[in-house]
């Protein structure tokens, strides 16, 4: 990773000149006023502001390999520093400590009820969603909870850490325990749903998770630079790591594979760099891998878990609707969970708040643009609105 450790106007622009993009794109990207990158123009020595430079190293976090080693060399000849050689770390496969988040949705309806009303309230998440917790006692999870929301989705969230030697290692464990997960889950939830209907009996079919998506916290490794980059990148993508042909043994693909993804400086092309200052992050349609350190602007692996909840919480119930729509029903819900309640929830994610940090709203915009969860909220409360007509 690039550090900078003084923003001026003269770095600033530098970076726009590798990202190739004009004064106003380049405001629009940063979220600044154009009046400000024209400034740097006219005064390149000033030293950006604090809250600017945080902006500065988001951005470029999430420029692309190619971006991020332009940027490296001109700014070693910006200094009159020798320029040092991309080939100097060995960027190889390698040990590490990852905590790792799953979080399984399923849609209930108004059989969460007593799961609701028997759990410990808890503070509404980035959504805003009314939510009650208790423990899901996990077999070998470090820590698993329940989430269950008014609106009538359960989440569960499990905690498991890991010591592997290469993340091909940690993909394997990752399909393997998949396969288990779910079963387990709607085990769970039918024997707690069976002890709250009072008669012992769970209505309709046995809750089983369609999906489980993945939260990893890179913590002990020797990785640095280009290395942690495709560390993140593996780790927010593992399917490039095994064959996954036959579901029920999921195995490593050939020898080497893992070698030539970090020789090679791997990244997903769909996938999208979040972080700021020293941390670094990357979201993708499979989940998210986070590498925080110990920096007061930094984010939290708390804060990424509490919007993960709440995105898992509301795909699974704008996926309820629209299954509906697909099966030819007209959606129907509680006049409380209706199109207003998911034009509010869809406000609250996407609009950025005044005590947010520029890191935070980059994380959010990057686990929001890969979910793709706007549009599916966007799509329900349509058809939520037009079975109101």
């Amino acid at each position: 990773m690039i550090a900078v450790e003084q923003w001026t106007g003269e770095v600033a622009l530098l970076l726009r000149s590798v990202m190739r993009a004009s004064v106003r794109d380049f405001a629009d990207r940063l979220g600044i006023s154009p009046r400000t990158v024209s400034n740097w123009k006219n005064n390149s020595s000033s030293v950006c502001r604090p809250e600017t430079a945080q902006i500065l190293d988001t951005a470029l976090a999430q420029c692309t390999p190619q971006e991020r080693e332009a940027f490296r060399l001109r700014l070693a000849a910006l200094r009159g520093e020798p320029v040092p050689s991309a080939r100097a770390e060995a960027a190889r496969p390698g040990p590490c400590t990852v905590v790792s988040h799953k979080f399984l949705p399923v849609y209930l309806g108004d059989r969460s009820l007593p799961l609701h009303e028997s759990a410990t309230p808890r503070p509404a998440g980035p959504g805003g969603l009314e939510q009650r917790v208790r423990g899901a006692c996990h077999r070998s999870a470090q820590a698993s909870t329940l989430h269950v929301y008014a609106c009538g989705v359960a989440v569960v969230h499990l905690e498991e850490h890991q010591r592997v030697e290469s993340l091909t290692e940690l993909a394997v464990w990752r399909y393997r325990s998949y396969s288990k997960d779910p079963e387990w889950v709607g085990e769970r939830l039918t024997r707690l749903l069976a002890t709250g209907s009072g008669d012992g009996q769970v209505r309709g079919l046995p809750p089983v998770p369609q999906y489980v998506l993945s939260a990893y916290e890179l913590r002990e490794n020797a990785w640095s630079g280009t290395g942690l980059d495709t560390a993140l990148q593996l780790l927010t993508t593992p399917s490039v790591l095994v064959n996954r042909q036959d579901p029920s043994n999921v195995v490593p693909l050939a020898p080497g594979v893992e070698d030539a993804k970090f020789r090679d400086g791997w990244t997903h092309p769909e996938a999208v760099a979040f972080g700021g200052g020293v941390s670094r992050g990357v979201a993708g349609w499979s989940g998210v891998a986070y590498h925080p350190q110990s920096d007061e602007r930094a984010l939290t692996m708390s804060q990424i878990v509490a919007l993960e909840l709440d995105v898992q919480a509301l795909w699974a119930l704008s996926s309820h609707i629209l299954s509906m729509v697909e099966d030819g029903q007209d959606p129907v819900m509680p006049p409380e969970y209706g199109w207003r309640f998911l034009r509010g929830a869809y406000s609250r994610l996407t609009t950025a708040r005044p005590t947010e940090t520029a890191q935070h709203r980059v994380m959010r915009e990057a686990i929001l643009s890969t979910s793709d969860l706007p549009d599916r909220l966007r799509a329900a409360q349509d058809a939520l609105r037009d079975s109101n007509r």
